[in-house]
């Protein structure tokens, strides 16, 4: 028994100044594991009650997942029932449709047909016309490959200086000629200077004529087209041009612009209405020029204007030159209307007269017409009654006689 104290008051672990012997320590083993026994037969006893819960909750979801299946097999056989008959509902909708669809393709096939003879036709008769239009379009062609030939001709025409004057004095002849009657205007006539302007138009009433100048200097017109693109070529044209164009306006005024003889101011005909165009569009300074010298640059559509001015000039030139012709044709046909109109005066006269003597004639008949029917009824011895009217010519406004009832003289 001591030997057994002792064993147990043998130290075995030392803590600092606490020193835990044998017994303590199996008394504080003893208690560890009491309380490990206490501590796994709580955790028993829950276990045994969560396996109680997780049981009763097994057999809940159970049953819930039995009553869904119900559910789900009531709402299965439903679906079941749904789909037949929309299955019979889409079987017979497919039907119509089906119909609906064969008659729609009737219908569009017989419209596309119809549409398809109508575009046929339409472009049968597209055809035709735009064939119609071609042929016009290759006579077209025609004509402008002849125009392209004739162009080239008259740029020949004009590449050449004597027959360029030779084609300006033509235009200007014929414009002329075509505009005013003969004798009104000379070409090629020599003034008393001894100058011949291209073209001379006598005015009236002795006034002087004026001077077309036909001589337009177009070769340094032509350099200047020739030198576009080219900045000092082009420069030195334009000044070439208007130092010709200076010169021979120059000289037309000195030559033509005759005192007396020709009018104040002459005409440089231009043959071409673009060269007109570009002169006045960008050469103004060759106008202002040519107006100070008092010469006017016309184009071909300028001088038929002018000419239809100067011919109207001379028509009221010439009907006031037979004015007093007319005054005295005017006067011998008052004349005439005077002598008329007393002839008409006295035969209205021989009328009245002629309508009074009738009236007598007819009074006298009347008596006598009346007498015979007297002696005729044996009347002789009564007393004669009140004579009846009878009948008068009277004359109407229009100058008719018509018999009129009057009472007897």
């Amino acid at each position: 028994m001591d030997e057994l104290s002792a064993l147990l008051s043998t130290p075995v672990v030392t803590l600092g100044a606490t020193t835990i012997t044998l017994g303590q320590a199996l008394i504080a083993g003893a208690a560890l594991a009491g309380l490990l026994l206490l501590a796994l037969g709580v955790s028993l006893w829950r276990s045994s009650r969560a396996g109680a819960r997780a049981a009763a909750e097994s057999a809940e979801r159970a049953r819930e997942a039995e009553d869904r299946l119900s559910d789900i097999l009531k709402t299965q056989s439903e679906m079941q029932g749904r789909m037949a008959t929309m299955a019979e509902l889409f079987g017979s909708r497919q039907g119509e449709i089906a119909r609906a669809m064969g008659e729609r393709l009737d219908g569009m096939t017989h419209r596309l047909g119809q549409s398809i003879a109508e575009q046929t036709k339409a472009t049968h008769e597209n055809l035709s016309r735009l064939q119609e239009r071609l042929a016009v379009i290759d006579a077209a062609q025609g004509n402008i490959q002849s125009l392209a030939g004739q162009v080239a001709g008259l740029q020949a025409i004009l590449s050449n200086k004597q027959t360029r004057g030779a084609f300006g004095q033509a235009r200007m002849e014929a414009i002329v000629a075509d505009g005013l009657p003969p004798g009104s205007y000379e070409f090629q006539a020599t003034l008393a200077s001894g100058f011949r302007p291209d073209c001379l138009i006598r005015m009236p009433n002795g006034a002087p004529s004026l001077a077309i100048d036909a001589k337009f200097p177009l070769e340094s017109f032509n350099a200047i087209r020739s030198a576009e693109g080219n900045e000092a070529l082009l420069k030195a044209a334009v000044a070439l041009f208007r130092r010709d164009m200076d010169v021979h306006i120059k000289a037309v005024a000195d030559k033509y612009l005759v005192p007396g003889e020709t009018q104040d101011t002459a005409f440089l005909f231009v043959p071409s209405e673009s060269v007109f165009a570009e002169i006045h569009e960008n050469h103004e300074a060759i106008v202002q020029r040519a107006h100070r010298a008092r010469i006017v640059i016309v184009s071909p559509s300028l001088l038929m204007l002018s000419i239809q001015v100067i011919q109207s000039v001379l028509k009221d030139a010439r009907m006031r030159e037979q004015a007093h012709l007319i005054q005295g044709e005017v006067m011998r046909l008052m004349e005439d209307l005077g002598r008329l109109d007393e002839r008409v005066r006295r035969l209205h006269g021989h009328f009245g007269q002629t309508a009074k003597d009738i009236d007598e004639i007819l009074v006298s008949t009347a008596k006598v017409t009346k007498r015979g029917q007297r002696i005729e009824a044996l009347e002789f011895g009564e007393l004669p009654a009140a004579p009846e009217p009878a009948p008068r010519a009277v004359e109407t406004k229009s100058g008719q006689l018509r018999l009129k009832v009057v009472e007897d003289e």
